[in-house]
């Protein structure tokens, strides 16, 4: 969903006249000097996140898929086409603007998309910034594949609800898969729902999905609102594992990772209410990363069904309402 301009690109493979070395004025020396195409570009974005180590954990692998995207991004480039652009003579003005943002990226370790503006979940792309966690969830894969079995029918989904949702994406995402279901989300932060209420705006999906500030179900009490599918990505961080993370997380709201001691601080009182909104054949799709252990310990009667999808195993459960 981009607009044409972005798609646009201005250059091609010819060198325009202020491509190269500024030879009116001594000036520094910067990279901006010698780095004249986009190969130079990534070649020296990826040397450079190489050597200041910064860590990938917000949608791309490796330093080399990183500085591609950044740089066509800032280009605006296509994002799938890096080829025919590679020796693409770019003008000094670009350049640094390019190197700008490779500098940002591995001096101050600010995520890739805080950087862009933008976070894809597969095809579907959403607007993002610093008031929202970068979405990455392993829910989004399993809603692009399906629910069957247990949701056989994607008809039969009239009312979801996508639990802690951030910048939206997943309620974005069942929207899509469920075409006759009105959608909740709900989030705790405003300033995630001000994020999620432009995603929502941006695929036309005003009318079908709500959203509501509420810490956990709280804004629910009270009403008549049952669902067939309760989604949640909430925070679920252990202490531990908060007091490890890389600086790059630092920059996502505290509130969207660490979920107390063992993690399971907001699950617990998912688990703890979520039966009074499901329907009866409902069922409840909780992330809890690599959590399964602290999970199990803290609900031992619990026999949940842990989903698997293309890139990892056993980062979601399955609860159905009649467990709860």
């Amino acid at each position: 969903m981009h607009n044409e301009e972005e798609r646009e690109h201005h250059h091609g493979p010819e060198c325009d006249e202020d491509c190269g070395h500024d030879h009116a004025h001594d000036h520094q020396h910067s990279p901006a000097d010698e780095l004249i195409t986009v190969r130079d570009l990534v070649r020296y974005a990826t040397s450079r996140f190489n050597r200041k180590k910064i860590f990938f954990g917000h949608g791309l692998q490796d330093a080399y898929d990183e500085a591609v995207y950044l740089v066509l991004h800032t280009l605006h480039l296509p994002l799938d086409r890096l080829d025919p652009f590679l020796d693409a003579c770019i003008p000094a003005e670009e350049r640094s603007e390019v190197i700008d943002i490779i500098h940002r990226r591995s001096d101050e370790r600010i995520p890739a998309a805080y950087l862009t503006r933008e976070a894809w979940l597969g095809e579907f792309r959403f607007y993002v910034d610093e008031r929202v966690i970068v979405p990455r969830s392993f829910c989004a894969e399993l809603l692009q594949g399906g629910l069957a079995p247990w949701i056989p029918d994607d008809a039969a989904v009239t009312d979801a609800l996508d639990l802690c949702t951030g910048s939206g994406c997943l309620a974005i995402l069942m929207a899509h898969r469920y075409p006759d279901a009105r959608i909740d989300a709900i989030d705790l932060s405003p300033d995630a729902l001000d994020v999620a209420s432009i995603n929502v705006e941006d695929y036309g999906l005003q009318d079908r999905i709500q959203l509501i500030e509420s810490d956990v179900f709280d804004a629910l009490a009270g009403q008549e609102r049952r669902y067939d599918l309760i989604i949640s990505n909430p925070p679920y961080v252990t202490q531990e594992s908060v007091d490890k993370l890389p600086e790059e997380y630092r920059h996502e709201p505290a509130m969207s990772l660490g979920a107390g001691h063992d993690g399971m601080d907001i699950v617990r009182r998912i688990i703890a209410q979520a039966g009074q909104y499901l329907k009866p054949d409902g069922i409840l799709i909780i992330e809890v990363g690599y959590n399964r252990t602290e999970f199990e310990e803290a609900f031992p009667q619990l026999e949940a069904v842990w989903l698997s999808q293309a890139s990892q195993e056993e980062m979601v459960l399955l609860l159905r309402a009649d467990q709860l």
